[in-house]
């Protein structure tokens, strides 16, 4: 299966570290991927038989012809309600002037395209009274998002942790001009081909039972120090990273009516 290069990804590395799949009987191989465009492609490639798709992007990937199904839930709060962004926030550099979001007029903002933060930013910007075209968009790869802040390529950012915690660390004078918001569902379910879904319901039913006791254990406070650990065996994050973005990303594995909402 694949999972995301982020703190997203908690659940699924500490299924594989605390055996958690092993205990349902389900054989799981992890791989890495930075966006969810690499995820979709990987999954409709037939590279692996699970990975996560987030809302923002699957449509895309639909109509392109990906054929899954949702089996569990892999990051945020769609069960409860049909947004849930605070893990998504504006960042500015300390020389670029801007304590608002009404303030991106005329700014260059660095943004993956066609991400839950691109999507965030379209509806931080129209809830400023602002659109795109007031604004000029730089298509920034995750891992370039930070250092396209600290060079001056651009005036902010609309990122997600651990982005967000790394450019306010790293880039001299950075600030949090808005986070979340309830604009959109930063949200991603892991989903199968239905032939891999349907054909043996039981192995898919041990898989989900593994990832639910995995995003509990990702929850419980008490675990949260070793979580972090584990995270950074995965993953390119500092411990530190990985306790900052704890308190902003949601591990709920169930699917329910605010799912569809979202």
């Amino acid at each position: 299966m694949a999972a995301a290069g982020n703190p997203g990804g908690l659940a699924v590395f500490v299924a594989q570290e605390k055996g958690f799949f092993a205990k349902n009987g389900v054989d799981v191989k992890v791989e890495i991927r930075n966006t969810g465009k690499e995820l979709s492609t990987g999954l409709r490639a037939g590279d692996f038989d699970f990975a996560p798709a987030a809302f923002t992007n699957l449509p895309a990937a639909l109509e392109r012809g990906l054929n899954v199904r949702g089996i569990v839930g892999y990051v945020g709060a769609a069960f409860e309600k049909s947004t849930s962004d605070a893990v998504v926030a504006l960042v500015a550099s300390g020389a670029s002037g801007i304590n608002s979001v009404s303030d991106l007029k005329g700014k260059k903002v660095g943004v993956t395209f066609g991400s839950t933060g691109d999507v965030w930013l379209r509806q931080a910007l129209k809830e400023a009274g602002l659109s795109i075209n007031d604004i000029e968009r730089v298509n920034t790869r995750p891992p370039g998002l930070v250092s396209v802040l600290d060079t001056g390529g651009v005036d902010a950012i609309s990122a997600w942790e651990p982005f967000v915690y790394r450019a306010t660390q790293k880039v001299k004078g950075a600030k949090i001009v808005k986070r979340g918001g309830d604009l959109v569902c930063f949200c991603a379910y892991l989903h199968g081909n239905p032939d891999r879904v349907y054909k043996d319901e039981a192995a898919t039913q041990k898989f989900v039972d593994a990832m639910a006791e995995a995003a509990a254990y990702v929850r419980n406070p008490a675990n949260k120090q070793e979580v972090a650990e584990i995270g950074t065996r995965f993953v390119n994050m500092t411990k530190e990273e990985v306790l900052a973005g704890l308190d902003f990303w949601v591990y709920d594995p169930r699917i329910g009516t605010n799912t569809s909402k979202a």
